[in-house]
């Protein structure tokens, strides 16, 4: 008997923090006016997507001193834009990337359980850590954090936002304006809290939101992170980028969910995705390469270059060959705070591997970043773009993808009008919402039912 056929989950990822994004491009809009989020969810919506994602970054990225400007800086505040994304969109959920190592549990609690009361139950928050002390130093305790502890303060932020999310059942407003009572229960919003990272008691003047808790993400890949996924996540943010590899990453994370007492169906698994569409096949290879050279300028070339051999190569030709001294690997980074130079823990080792990659193929330092750096990346006409995203999923190398495109705030249209229709034709993407919240487009329990079958198992 064969299995039937899984749903697809698709979200859109409005980009900004990294240069995927060709700021540069002709057709791209404004990453500050808000017509340009508006466009972009509307389009969203309109396909039908389950959410909109916003990632965030809490310091201007800078390099040899001066601000990184190769990616797009000064997007506002991620609550900002998505409470005003509520007021325009009527069923696309709305995911904010808010990070646990330097904000309080009360404040981004209240933060979500306000966006999930304006926007009717679509509110989800991406759950995030921050490593370095250079993002630290914006903050009054930068730096106090050692690398190790991120993700048990990480899990008690969490865990102590569900109090404060739970110390409301969802009852008590009586509102009687006869008798004049507007609680049934003097006691709601009461909490506390006695842990290693937070001593904290009060009230939470939040009521319960209607989704009861935000949709929780979480975005790590180290073993680290996929236990918090496992845990405690609803979805995870993944960056495999084969079949293969995604497959593997698919069953590893999903075997976990057991000693949680969860079930795989409680747990998504949905990586980030690029894509280049055009008429043919053809025409969508030769479009892609462009883009790639696009997103990868000379001057991001050496940058990127830099994460690795910890020096100014701004002297370097980008179309030339790598250079033939060492890394540094004495002195304080030159990308400090940038998360790509983590990906490099022995640099002298992979410059060897890079020079030897480029030697063998005749690869500029340009020529080895693209080839080097690609992502997940669907390419080609609507019908193989289609086929090739519902391929991965029906094989269990995701639950779905959050597409990020090059260009906005139109770069999802073309996506939206051809690709789209061809997944609700092969019957493995909705054609219309089927409920209110974002819990009910990613087929998630409400908590409070999963908290009712705990107590009765």
């Amino acid at each position: 008997m064969s299995k039937p056929l899984k749903q697809i989950h698709l979200a859109a990822h409005f980009p900004g923090v990294n240069n995927t994004t060709v700021w540069s491009d002709p057709a791209s809009g404004s990453h500050i006016e808000f017509s340009s989020f508006a466009h972009f969810a509307r389009t969203a919506e309109r396909a039908k997507f389950d959410f909109l994602f916003l990632a965030e970054g809490l310091r201007l990225r800078e390099q040899g001193g001066q601000i990184y400007d190769l990616d797009v800086v000064g997007r506002p505040d991620t609550f900002t834009v998505l409470s005003a994304l509520a007021a325009v969109t009527d069923h696309l959920g709305l995911t904010g990337t808010i990070n646990s190592t330097f904000n309080e549990p009360y404040e981004v609690a209240r933060q979500f359980a306000g966006l999930d009361h304006l926007s009717g139950g679509r509110a989800a928050w991406n759950v995030v850590t921050s490593w370095d002390a250079f993002t630290g130093e914006n903050f009054r305790r930068g730096g106090f954090l050692p690398q190790q502890e991120r993700y048990s303060r990480a899990k008690e932020f969490l865990a102590t936002a569900h109090e404060l999310f739970d110390s409301w059942r969802g009852d008590e407003i009586l509102a009687d304006q006869e008798t004049g009572q507007f609680l049934s229960d003097a006691k709601a919003g009461a909490f506390v809290h006695r842990g290693q990272h937070f001593d904290i008691h009060g009230r939470f003047n939040v009521p319960r939101s209607p989704q009861g808790r935000p949709v929780i993400f979480q975005a790590g890949d180290s073993e680290e992170g996929r236990e918090f996924a496992a845990s405690d996540a609803d979805a995870i943010f993944s960056r495999h980028a084969t079949l293969d590899a995604g497959r593997a990453f698919y069953a590893d994370v999903k075997r976990r969910l057991a000693k949680y007492g969860r079930r795989p169906d409680q747990l998504l698994i949905l990586p980030a995705a690029t894509f280049t569409l055009a008429d043919t096949d053809e025409e969508a290879r030769e479009l892609a390469k462009a883009v790639r050279r696009q997103q990868v300028s000379g001057a991001t070339a050496l940058r990127h270059l830099e994460f690795v051999w910890n020096r100014d190569l701004s002297g370097y030709d980008p179309d030339g060959p790598l250079p033939d001294i060492d890394p540094d690997v004495s002195s304080r980074h030159i990308a400090e705070g940038r998360a790509q130079v983590r990906m490099y823990r022995d640099p002298l080792a992979t410059a060897r591997e890079w020079r030897e990659l480029a030697a063998a193929n005749n690869w500029s330092i340009r020529d080895l970043v693209i080839e080097t750096g690609n992502r997940q990346n669907f390419i080609g006409s609507a019908e193989t773009i289609a086929r090739t995203i519902d391929e991965y999923v029906q094989n269990d190398a995701s639950d779905g993808f959050i597409l990020v495109p090059h260009v906005t705030p139109t770069g999802l249209d073309a996506f939206a009008d051809k690709v789209v229709p061809l997944l609700q034709e092969r019957g493995v993407f909705r054609t219309d919402y089927e409920g209110p919240t974002l819990r009910h487009h990613l087929g998630l329990a409400h908590p409070d039912d999963l908290d009712d079958r705990r107590a009765a198992s």
